[in-house]
């Protein structure tokens, strides 16, 4: 793709990389048939495509975003889909979120939409006031299919139950089983603290019955995903910071660690980007770029050290729901399967796999019309596959799939630890 910018706008570094990226943009339109909302919607304006020749319009001429602009950068999920199939190597994940940036920078939004996306950047990334929020949320769940739009997501969305504190919440450390093959840091993330404590719970389990010693740093928290994706960068910068501050007194106090173990791939994608999103920052370039490096999902480290003392649970078929974050963002699409065959269950993947379930951040609150055509879309091609139980490594694609079918949701990792040795999930005894 030709782009026509100034020099002096070239050396600006969210131009000169919008301007890399865009050139490598060959108009081939492979992207159309794997975005979900070109599946879904039909527009140009909602593919990938037509999304980069908005934002190649919006840069180049140095305009404010307009409100065709916002809206279609909106109904964009960064499912990443479209990095999978284009053969050019666009790193659209970049262009969008430079996009998004502008638009919080030159578009005054109403004041509705303002008020939800400040409300969402307040208390999901905090758990102890999500916490708070669900269990009003509980309360008024039933009154649900009484509100439409956004009010109506988001109490949709709520648990039917809320689980009490995890001791993984709290900063310490879980001794290694046997020798120590690994010291590794975790990152327990925010809202699934509260929403399914019991991730994270597995997690430990799991990877210090094989040898690894497990840190909950002091200070860890939200990744800076959520508002990253809701274009405020200082806000997502500001995050990593604070991890990376609290992950390095944690190395300083007892050692270098082997990985930063993250269960939550949308939240692994951000961290292994940790490096981008600080580049400019001569402070802490260097030291985001070395601690995002560190960061592996929970599925790559067992990968390393493998699977022990498996107990088969015979009769299980798991649909293998593969997050857009861990399958497009982190291109880790094997691991997982190999993992949950190698623990015993036959594992089955649901037609059209690479398209996003429609949980994305805040997408299936801020878009709901369009997450719940996604969901219904994904839940149909899962219950196609005839399996027990559904597996998925994101929090989000698991909250937004609960109860889309009659199957239970569990996390990957809960599946490793129960076949190594772990308790069943709970979902799965209560069927």
């Amino acid at each position: 793709m030709q782009t026509n910018f100034s020099a002096a706008r070239l050396a600006e570094p969210e131009i000169g990389t919008a301007n890399a990226i865009l050139r490598t943009c060959v108009h081939c339109g492979f992207c159309t048939a794997t975005c979900p909302t070109y599946v879904l919607l039909g527009d140009e304006l909602d593919s990938p495509r037509g999304r980069i020749y908005l934002i190649k319009d919006m840069l180049e001429n140095d305009k404010p975003a307009s409100e065709q602009v916002v809206q279609h950068i909106d109904r964009c999920l960064s499912c990443l889909s479209c990095m999978t199939t284009c053969p050019s190597g666009v790193h659209y994940m970049h262009l969008v979120d430079i996009a998004r940036a502008r638009i919080e920078k030159t578009y005054r939004r109403p004041a509705a939409d303002r008020l939800l996306r400040r409300l969402l950047a307040w208390l999901l990334p905090h758990p102890g006031r999500l916490r708070i929020a669900l269990i009003g949320a509980l309360l008024a769940r039933p009154l649900a299919p009484l509100f439409s739009g956004r009010l109506g997501a988001m109490l949709k969305l709520a648990p039917r139950s809320l689980p009490g504190p995890s001791p993984t919440d709290l900063p310490q450390a879980f001794a290694a089983e046997g020798v120590r093959k690994k010291r590794v840091a975790l990152l327990t993330g925010c809202a699934q603290q509260v929403l399914r404590p019991s991730i994270n719970e597995a997690t430990v389990r799991l990877l210090t019955r094989h040898g690894c010693e497990v840190v909950v740093p002091m200070g860890i928290g939200c990744c800076g995903a959520l508002v990253h994706h809701m274009g405020d960068e200082d806000a997502a910068r500001a995050a990593a910071r604070a991890n990376i501050a609290a992950i390095e007194a944690a190395e300083a106090k007892g050692g270098p660690f082997d990985a930063l173990v993250i269960n939550a791939s949308g939240c692994g994608t951000t961290v292994k980007d940790w490096g981008h999103l600080l580049a400019e920052d001569t402070a802490w370039a260097d030291r985001a770029a070395r601690i995002g490096g560190l960061a592996r999902d929970i599925t790559e480290v067992m990968s390393e050290i493998g699977l022990t003392n498996v107990v088969p649970h015979a009769g299980l078929t798991v649909a293998y729901h593969s997050a857009c974050s861990m399958q497009h963002g982190q291109k880790l699409k094997e691991p997982p399967k190999k993992l949950l065959a190698a623990a015993g269950f036959t594992v089955r993947e649901p037609a059209e796999g690479h398209l996003c379930c429609g949980s994305a951040g805040t997408y299936n609150i801020l878009q709901p019309a369009i997450a719940e055509r996604l969901r219904a879309r994904k839940a149909r091609n899962l219950d196609a596959t005839g399996a027990t139980v559904i597996a998925t490594g994101n929090i989000g694609c698991l909250t937004q799939l609960a109860g889309a079918t009659a199957m239970p949701v569990v996390h990957t990792a809960e599946l490793l630890d129960w076949a190594t040795g772990g308790p069943c999930p709970a979902e799965l005894v209560r069927q």
